[in-house]
């Protein structure tokens, strides 16, 4: 392949120093010397990328920025500009620019000697962060955070499904055959190794260019049901970064997967029979000095865990559009798929939305378990930010008891299950206004709302199945 020769040059004695991002880019291109093209993404509201290809010359302009229309924060997830938002031809499609994220210059899955990709994020006419942005909602949320003296410390889990590209006779979908033995892979069992070794060779594809990428990810889990596995991510203390390499995960194991002649999916139940793909997202808060403040010298539960315990459950079924949002996320919350249909608490227990894991006193943090693996992190981690402080400004919620035992089969506060009834409730006045933005909320809410009523337009199989000749 023809080396690049378009290596940015130190500058010499006497010359204008380099900016942060040019020192980036030729530090990426000494490394990476082949590179052609680069792909430059923005992330839409469902978590989706979206963005074009440049020759890689084209990265000598884009610190001053380029172009992409505000409509991309108002599409469905077709793609399909949402009209009723009032954010395209209504104000004229304009365009608005969009700047290069610091750190997020990596090479791309699809090509990691040719092709790199770089993270956008979109400002509006007064330079300000534009409003629509989901990465702008959670960045806005953690600054209130971080006003208050308070920094916190994520984790995101990811599950995902790998399935064969071809449908069984009925059309539905089936696990993907092992590359190692060429078999269909119709059992699992959570934690087997045995499984992760049948499909060692794509997740080892995998691990290599998240090291490439620097992404701070663990290796591959099995879960229970065939073709289903799980990526933890590791903890870190900027939210963005870790909602940035968390989308750049699922970007990199899609197109790992379609390497092997698989789709991966996020989505949150592509199996009737099967448990669902959830997003989990452990949360802990420091002081200035790193110490943790949900634990106190004698390894309780603090104030500060019990009134974010309580913002997060009194701000969860409000939640669930954003948690959920999409019709298929819904599926997701039936019983014996081991996800709480009710906002619930309690200590090392798997059966509640929020659980406190068992460990070190100094480890003591919230496992938010209700989010499916469709779900947009950093809507995902706003929402749980916003429930944090609806806990601090509201002091006199109440905190139920701890849930022992199965919290799945016990009452507690029910969580919307229905698309219709999750949106019903961002109609209405929620504490979620306030914290994500009344504008970015009802943005979201109408593209959404859109979805649906396309999605029940449509006549299904089943629909004629029973009905046809019996109605």
């Amino acid at each position: 392949m023809q080396a690049n020769t378009t290596v940015t040059a130190l500058p010499s004695a006497g010359e204008p120093a380099l900016t942060p991002f040019e020192q980036e880019v030729a530090a990426y291109l000494a490394r990476y010397p082949d590179t052609q093209y680069v792909d430059v993404l923005l992330t839409d509201l469902n978590g989706i990328f979206r963005g074009k290809r440049l020759p890689v010359t084209a990265l000598d302009k884009l610190e001053n920025g380029c172009f992409f229309p505000a409509s991309m924060f108002a599409m469905d997830f077709r793609g399909n500009v949402v009209e009723e938002t009032g954010v395209g031809q209504d104000i004229g499609e304009p365009d608005l620019p969009c700047y290069p994220i610091a750190g997020t210059l990596v090479p791309s899955a699809a090509d990691s000697d040719s092709v790199a990709q770089l993270l956008l994020t979109m400002v509006d006419e007064d330079e300000q962060p534009f409003a629509l942005e989901p990465r702008n909602v959670l960045n806005r949320v953690w600054q209130e955070v971080k006003a208050r003296g308070l920094t916190p410390v994520i984790a995101l889990e990811l599950e995902f499904y790998l399935v064969d590209r071809d449908r069984d006779e009925q059309g539905r979908l089936q696990p993907p055959r092992s590359p190692l033995t060429q078999k269909r892979d119709t059992y699992s069992q959570v934690y087997s190794v045995d499984n992760l070794n049948n499909f060692a060779d794509i997740l080892a594809d995998i691990d290599t260019i998240a090291e490439r990428q620097k992404l701070p990810a663990d290796g591959a889990v099995a879960e229970a049901a065939p073709g289903q596995f799980e990526i933890n991510m590791h903890h870190g203390s900027d939210v963005l970064a870790a909602c940035d390499q968390a989308l750049a995960l699922k970007r990199l194991i899609k197109l790992v997967a379609e390497q092997y002649e698989m789709d991966a999916t996020f989505m949150a139940k592509p199996y009737e029979e099967h448990a669902g793909s959830g997003l989990h997202v452990h949360i802990s808060v420091t002081d200035e000095q790193g110490v943790n403040l949900f634990s106190d010298d004698q390894g309780e539960d603090t104030a500060l865990l019990k009134r974010s315990l309580a913002g997060m459950l009194d701000l969860m079924p409000d939640s669930m559009a954003l948690l959920a949002p999409n019709v298929n996320s819904f599926r997701r919350f039936q019983p014996g798929m081991y996800v709480p249909v009710q906002a619930s608490w309690g200590h090392n227990n798997r059966t509640v939305a929020l659980r406190i894991p068992a460990g070190d006193d100094e480890a003591r943090r919230i496992e938010y378990r209700v989010p499916g693996a469709d779900a947009n992190p950093y809507l995902v981690v706003a929402t749980i930010l916003a429930g944090l402080l609806h806990g601090l400004d509201n002091p006199e919620l109440p905190l139920p008891a701890p849930v022992v035992g199965n919290g799945l089969e016990q009452q507690g506060l029910p969580l919307p299950t229905r698309q219709s009834s999750a949106l019903a409730r961002l109609e209405g006045k929620t504490p979620l206004k306030h914290y994500l933005g009344k504008d970015f909320i009802e943005v979201y809410r109408i593209c959404k709302n859109d979805e649906q009523l396309e999605f029940e337009k449509r006549i299904t199989d089943i629909e004629l199945e029973w009905m046809l000749k019996n109605a």
